[in-house]
């Protein structure tokens, strides 16, 4: 059995679609929504609509914070393990999470998630290109990169003991675990919305990229495992692929540039959102 946890900031356009491919899943003890911060109907939809979900009404927007208040409540509750958790502009496959407890039983794998599906339908040219190069890459294929949802075991929830108070809870996550103990579990899939355009794109991007940064300079990596794929980027611009990881490469050469830019004012930083997807 297994508990979820769905943090929310205003997601009344999107919460109804995630929690529907929760609610029916099976091997779920506790679905628990900390809605943090809404100043739209989030909190209604999820209280009228879904009687059977706790929903958490915080006034403080911190998707942080809103994660330790749940686990709060899941130790009250009885927590079981693993624990998912899910972004709620997300979609989870049936039988996701059965297939993904099952799996985590074993016991070799500390940290996983969901294969990641992004949809890209509804994108500009640029962003295709970006996740098509993306997509592709070593990194990713190893497990636990921008699937929006993380799965911890109870050994791997013994890593840390709170949420930090840091931009990245997912890069938070991912510092306590060695490349060998995450992974993506196949025939679960999770559903995300890529942004639809090319600015939505730099904001999410730069998020993730200054959140990395914040972990580094605050020292809440305490697994840091260097990688180098230099390599296959030059095999990448020597292929068919020339012209779309030349393109990859710019946009992230300018996702680099400004979240060097944002950290130099971290303290002041106002959260990037895609609303494009939404």
């Amino acid at each position: 059995m297994a508990t979820v946890i769905v943090p929310a900031h205003n997601e009344a356009t999107v919460i109804e679609d995630c929690l529907n491919s929760l609610v029916n899943q099976t091997g779920v003890d506790h679905i628990i929504v900390p809605c943090n911060g809404c100043t739209d109907n989030t909190v209604e939809i999820v209280k009228n609509k879904f009687p059977e979900v706790i929903c958490l009404d915080i006034k403080k927007p911190s998707k942080t914070n809103a994660l330790n208040v749940a686990e709060q409540k899941a130790q009250e509750l009885g927590v079981t393990y693993p624990i998912f958790y899910i972004d709620a502009d997300t979609k989870l496959s049936s039988n996701c999470i059965t297939l993904i407890t099952q799996k985590m039983s074993e016991g070799s794998i500390l940290l996983s998630a969901p294969t990641p599906i992004i949809d890209t339908q509804k994108s500009s040219w640029l962003v295709k290109t970006y996740y098509k190069v993306w997509t592709s890459l070593p990194y990713i294929k190893e497990g636990v990169i921008a699937t929006c949802s993380f799965i911890v075991s109870e050994q791997g929830r013994q890593r840390f003991d709170k949420f930090a108070d840091v931009i990245g809870d997912d890069g938070f996550i991912r510092c306590h675990f060695k490349n060998s103990e995450i992974a993506n579990i196949g025939g679960a899939e999770i559903y995300i919305t890529a942004p639809r355009d090319f600015y939505s794109l730099l904001k999410i991007k730069t998020r993730a990229r200054l959140g990395n940064m914040e972990l580094i300079s605050k020292k809440k990596c305490p697994i840091i495992e260097k990688k180098n794929y230099s390599n296959v980027m030059k095999k990448k611009l020597l292929s068919k692929d020339f012209i779309s990881t030349t393109i990859y490469i710019a946009i992230a050469s300018i996702i680099r540039l400004r979240a060097k830019t944002q950290f130099k004012k971290i303290q002041s930083y106002q959260w990037e959102k895609d609303t494009s997807s939404r």
